[in-house]
């Protein structure tokens, strides 16, 4: 479960892209990444500081057999959809925090500090829609009446 949050945490990614990486997607220095969501456009993220950590991390676990995906069950198996939000619903229930999945994209579109960065990231085609993620966690900032 850490590994697939810090994984989307530091990519950007839906969890369903999160879900479908494996390890032939790591090449030339970056996580190449095929958004659902973009038409097959392809993203590629810069295996350098925490997420050079969070892959090293993966591939050094042991595990019963070696699969090809990075987000994988106890025995090797491609970790599902069903299984990630099961796992995701029983750890958030345990840390008592009322957050989704999803909700890290919109985390992660704001802590860039960068719109520019955060539109990339997201696989965005339009700078509005961005802004719509950054605002949701930010919230709007207005001038008072008087």
């Amino acid at each position: 479960m850490i590994d697939a949050m810090d994984l989307a945490l530091l990519t950007d990614q839906r969890p369903a892209d999160i879900l479908k990486l494996k390890r032939t997607d790591i090449r030339d220095g970056a996580l190449w990444i095929v958004q659902n969501n973009t038409a097959g456009q392809r993203l590629g993220v810069e295996i350098t500081g925490e997420l050079a950590a969070v892959i090293a991390r993966i591939n050094e676990r042991p595990r019963e057999a070696i699969s090809a995906y990075l987000i994988q069950d106890e025995n090797g198996q491609p970790l599902t959809q069903f299984a990630l939000r099961s796992r995701f619903d029983k750890a958030r229930t345990l840390a008592k925090v009322d957050f989704q999945f999803r909700n890290i994209r919109t985390k992660t579109a704001t802590d860039t500090g960068d719109l520019a960065h955060s539109q990339t990231l997201l696989g965005h085609k339009n700078r509005e829609m961005t802004e719509h993620y950054v605002k949701a966690r930010v919230g709007a900032r207005v001038k008072p009446l008087r």
